[in-house]
């Protein structure tokens, strides 16, 4: 999976939410100060190069679409940052979180309920 700068990040949460748009699309949502149609049109011929984006030629213009879905990239991101950054283990992730003075004890239930199902899961 191919890990995106944070720029391209910006325009491919844009390019989700749109599900597809043309390059004025893609500046009408960012905020105030807009950034120049040339730079946001060179990211996304970026983001075409890497596969991510494929777009579909009207005469001279470009109306471009994501190739993977949110969820696939999150998940590529999550197994990238689980891997590099806690050996690939879910025991150091959730060591990590519990060390975590801000979590909040719904949210820590909640975790603890889906550690719960997914051990049911396995077990079947």
């Amino acid at each position: 999976m191919v890990t995106l700068t944070k720029a391209e990040e910006r325009i491919m949460k844009l390019l989700w939410k749109l599900e597809k748009g043309f390059i004025k699309d893609v500046i009408a949502q960012m905020p105030e100060p807009k950034p120049p149609y040339n730079s946001v049109s060179t990211i996304v011929r970026v983001l075409v190069k890497k596969e991510i984006v494929g777009f579909t030629k009207y005469g001279t213009t470009y109306e471009y679409f994501p190739l993977i879905s949110k969820d696939e990239y999150r998940k590529g991101q999550l197994g990238n940052l689980v891997k590099g950054y806690f050996n690939n283990s879910l025991s150091q992730v959730v060591n990590f979180f519990s060390e975590n003075k801000n979590l909040k004890t719904d949210e820590l239930n909640e975790a603890i309920k889906m550690l719960e199902e997914l051990k049911k899961k396995s077990d079947d």
